[in-house]
């Protein structure tokens, strides 16, 4: 637990010694049978007690911290995320159907995104965390990964696949409504993710535990190119962008997450059928990346001139050299070109 964290704790449990010596003199004149009764009521009045005291002010696993604000992505995704159909058509109905009270799921939601880079991935799984948490992507029930810095050494595996299970049951134990994100997946050492297979089955309880509430999100840039290549097909052949549909692309990216190098290869999570949806990230063209600019001008509070959004889109956009449409960083380099024009426009 982080130094912060811990002494929040430590200041409640100053509180809650309070209580229990102001108690002391009643518990004593409580004959011994009433003691035991008191006990079990002592322990229900506890979690009240903090629920009423600490989690009013610190961030705990209740619904409070965790409101689960599918409203809130629903329209952050609407107004900031561009050319990517499919994440809203799938990925929000698969969270509402996860999160509800009333759900039977038998185990954890898994998704798994694919796409080149700059097309939103990582943007959308911090935009969930936004929404799941109060605390948004800082909340401490959220857990993310990164490929290239904390499992850059192949040689380290058996390292690696030990320390994804500790710390997934840890951390699930401390708050069942979890939230994993492994980015550049791709860049993972083959067999990494072997151990988790059980912890994302169908496995409702393992040793008290309740995993069925977390969440896994896997980001990859595997098959990103696999993912152009067929969706300039499908256009070629007079499919509308907006038209294709997750089954054009499905079946494709389970085979090369399965075949390509990767944290994924040969896994046999992906034989166990436990992800639950593969969702691709189309490649953008440049109506999208205008769009993803102006976004970023109203970030700043700035309604830019056309010549100023035509300004960032000529200097941060190249466009694939096969198909001259897609832009080969999509919205990847925007924010920082965005920046420096704004700068400019407010120089004295």
């Amino acid at each position: 637990m982080p130094f912060t964290n811990a002494f929040k704790m430590i200041k409640f449990r100053f509180l809650l010694l309070i209580v229990v010596i102001n108690s002391i003199s009643i518990v004593n004149c409580i004959e011994p049978i009433s003691i035991g009764i008191a006990a079990g009521v002592g322990a229900i009045g506890f979690g009240y007690f903090k629920s009423q005291t600490y989690c009013r002010l610190y961030e705990c696993c209740d619904d409070r911290s965790i409101p689960g604000n599918m409203t809130k992505l629903y329209e952050s995704l609407s107004q900031t995320l561009f050319g990517q159909h499919m994440v809203q058509q799938h990925v929000m109905p698969a969270l509402v159907a996860h999160l509800k009270s009333d759900s039977p799921s038998r185990k954890p939601l898994v998704m798994s995104f694919h796409g080149t880079p700059g097309t939103g991935k990582s943007f959308v799984a911090d935009q969930i965390a936004q929404a799941l948490y109060v605390e948004g992507a800082k909340s401490k029930y959220v857990h993310k990964y990164l490929g290239r810095a904390d499992f850059a050494h192949p040689g380290r595996i058996n390292e690696y696949k030990e320390r994804i299970n500790r710390e997934v049951r840890e951390f699930i134990q401390d708050c069942p409504r979890s939230l994993f994100i492994f980015d550049e997946v791709d860049k993972m050492p083959i067999g990494v993710f072997d151990t988790l297979t059980s912890l994302v089955d169908y496995a409702a309880n393992v040793k008290g535990t309740d995993y069925t509430k977390a969440i896994f999100i896997f980001l990859s840039n595997t098959a990103g190119v696999r993912i152009s290549d067929h969706l300039a097909e499908l256009m070629k052949k007079g499919t509308q962008r907006e038209d294709t549909r997750l089954s054009d692309f499905e079946e494709m990216l389970k085979m090369s997450a399965y075949n390509m190098e990767g944290g994924l290869k040969k896994t046999n999570m992906i034989e166990a059928h436990v992800i639950d949806h593969y969702i691709p990230f189309l490649a953008l063209e440049k109506a999208h990346i205008v769009q993803c600019v102006e976004a970023e001008f109203q970030r700043w509070h700035i309604r830019p001139k056309q010549q100023d959004v035509n300004t960032v889109v000529n200097n941060a956009v190249n466009y694939d050299p096969k198909y001259s449409m897609f832009a080969t960083s999509g919205c990847k380099t925007i924010e920082k070109k965005v920046a420096m024009v704004v700068n400019e426009l407010r120089a004295p």
